[in-house]
């Protein structure tokens, strides 16, 4: 019988879902994971695990998984196609399952000359798009790539990430719609700022009619200041920072520039809970952990099923 995941149940059931995220440390402390999960208990519905974000060495995203799921939580295990070929994604793909995690979050991953060694021989045998397929190959069909019968499916929700915002915009809801013919179950988005244009992303969503075929949760991610806000706005590719939210951080001070950043965050969630297709946010509070419950709080999203 198949184990389903946490957030596939809550989703078959009409259910709004709230994940956050966790990045495992640059060392082998375990303990760094676990006060991070204490953080998050009876906040989220599931947890992602980031692997080797912006190329920088970290702890193994699926043993970090691990540690998580031995504390009670529903893993999304994030796999990156930057490091690995197809034998051993593949590989790593029934280790997990093996290992009772349910959820992948299936990425390119950013190249490493933005990281901690930049000299390093990237791989990218498949890309994000190849990779949901690899998953509903091997846990669907039952075989390897190779096309050989595998002994145990892999049971596994996959998942991808979308940025709504990346030009040219005409194209980024077909895009979508490539991940979905492919196999993908739930996409998360990039961090939303700009509602407007988010909206008529949704409508070019729901005109193709993929929220019925893919639930799509909604990113959020809370500013700390105003800087951060301008930072995003000019040094983050995708990311939509209008001019009005950065004039609305300058216009409190310094110190209470972060309390600012967490009621907007509130108010974008709040709206996105109105939008038809939105099933879900997926709060990324970038270690920030501690704030999530807060913000959860007074979105109106507790308590969590």
């Amino acid at each position: 019988m198949k184990t389903k995941s946490n957030i596939e149940r809550l989703l078959e059931a009409g259910k709004f879902v709230v994940t956050s995220e966790c990045g495992p440390p640059r060392g082998a402390d375990p303990e760094v994971i676990r006060k991070k999960g204490e953080l998050l208990k009876g906040v989220v519905d599931a947890v992602n695990v980031t692997d080797n974000q912006t190329s920088i060495v970290r702890m193994s995203s699926l043993a970090s998984c691990l540690i998580l799921k031995e504390m009670g939580f529903d893993p999304i295990w994030q796999v990156v196609c930057r490091d690995r070929n197809r034998i051993a994604i593949q590989s790593d793909i029934l280790g997990a399952a093996a290992l009772g995690i349910n959820n992948i979050l299936c990425l390119s991953g950013d190249h490493q000359s933005f990281g901690d060694h930049p000299k390093a021989k990237n791989v990218y045998d498949i890309d994000s798009i190849q990779l949901i397929h690899t998953v509903k190959t091997l846990r669907d069909d039952g075989k390897f790539l190779s096309g050989e019968e595998l002994k145990g499916k892999p049971n596994l929700f996959i998942g991808a990430a979308e940025n709504p915002f990346g030009d040219p915009f005409e194209i980024r809801a077909m895009r979508l719609g490539k991940k979905v013919k492919v196999g993908c179950d739930f996409i998360q988005t990039q961090g939303i700022y700009n509602l407007e244009k988010f909206g008529k992303w949704m409508e070019m969503v729901r005109d193709r009619g993929l929220h019925e075929k893919c639930a799509i949760l909604a990113g959020v991610i809370p500013l700390k200041s105003a800087g951060m806000a301008n930072h995003m706005k000019k040094n983050v590719p995708g990311m939509d920072v209008p001019d009005t939210l950065i004039e609305r951080l300058k216009g409190v001070p310094k110190e209470k520039q972060a309390e600012e950043g967490i009621k907007i965050c509130v108010e974008m969630i709040q709206q996105l809970k109105e939008i038809k297709g939105v099933r879900g946010v997926h709060i990324m509070a970038i270690e920030w952990e501690q704030k999530v419950a807060e913000i959860a709080k007074a979105a109106g999203l507790l308590p969590r099923p």
